[in-house]
């Protein structure tokens, strides 16, 4: 019987991971993205999971393997990230993880659990390539008076109480909002149709000053961006939806079909 001699022992506990998805399709992005969580050490591993290594508010749990600290209590604690794209395709969000994870082996299936990784959206940009049966919308979102570009809002395509689609302006107050699943012909609720190629939708636009951008008119047509772009969390701007200053309009898409739509919202 061979004798094994340690010469090195390299341990680690992770405090969670995030996987972050297409927000169109629901496709986990595999590829390089920039994350950015101050104070915290973040390592893709090769499944394209950003595993949480280090974070300074954590530091007592990362030496207990067996059973982790008693405090603080689960997802107590907020880390905070930005999330961009090198490549272009996908628009910068901010996100927030609630730490420390449950680590109950028993509860594996939980949202919050240590071993199932957060899920983060990432929302196409202007220029993001789309599929050839979806319904794609591009639309321009600005503010009523000034003609102001309105950067970082949340927009939604609601039919029938259901939201289909989510997307996001850029600091030009654009944004690409593709719509899978729109049946090429569906039924027809018009007793004089049986069947028909389109739906009516509505389409929905959000805006918080405190996170998005305001851009004029004449600096969007010259091509120059603001000095910061806008970075926001987009499942907060959902949940506050309703008590933000937003807008909507009535609108009918059809599958293989690309088109404008023309937004103006009032503020404060």
């Amino acid at each position: 019987m061979h004798r094994l001699r340690e010469l090195e022992r390299v341990e680690w506990r992770i405090l969670g991971a995030l996987r972050f998805v297409d927000a169109t399709t629901g496709v986990p992005i595999v590829r390089n993205l920039s994350v950015d969580a101050p104070g915290a050490s973040l390592v893709r591993n090769r499944s394209g999971i950003y595993v949480i290594r280090h974070w300074g508010a954590l530091t007592a749990h990362e030496n207990e393997f067996l059973a982790p600290p008693a405090t603080p209590a689960p997802a107590s604690q907020t880390l905070s990230l930005s999330v961009t794209d090198p490549a272009g395709d996908y628009l910068g969000v901010a996100a927030h993880i609630g730490l420390p994870r449950t680590s109950n082996p028993a509860q594996a299936d939980a949202a919050d659990s240590l071993f199932r990784p957060a899920v983060v959206p990432l929302y196409p940009s202007a220029s993001a390539p789309v599929g050839a049966n979806w319904a794609v919308l591009r639309v321009s979102l600005t503010e009523t008076t000034s003609g102001d570009a309105l950067g970082g809002a949340l927009l939604r395509i609601q039919f029938n109480g259901t939201v289909l689609a989510r997307g996001l302006t850029d600091w030009r107050g654009e944004a690409l909002v593709p719509v899978l699943g729109v049946p090429v012909t569906t039924f027809s609720e018009d007793a004089n149709a049986v069947v028909i190629s389109e739906i009516n939708v509505s389409v929905q636009a959000a805006f918080d000053s405190e996170s998005g951008s305001r851009t004029p008119a004449a600096q969007v047509r010259a091509g120059h961006p603001p000095v910061a772009l806008p970075l926001v969390d987009p499942s907060a701007l959902e949940s506050a939806f309703d008590d933000l200053p937003h807008t909507q309009a009535g609108l009918s898409i059809a599958a293989r079909r690309s088109q404008s739509v023309v937004l103006s919202l009032n503020l404060p």
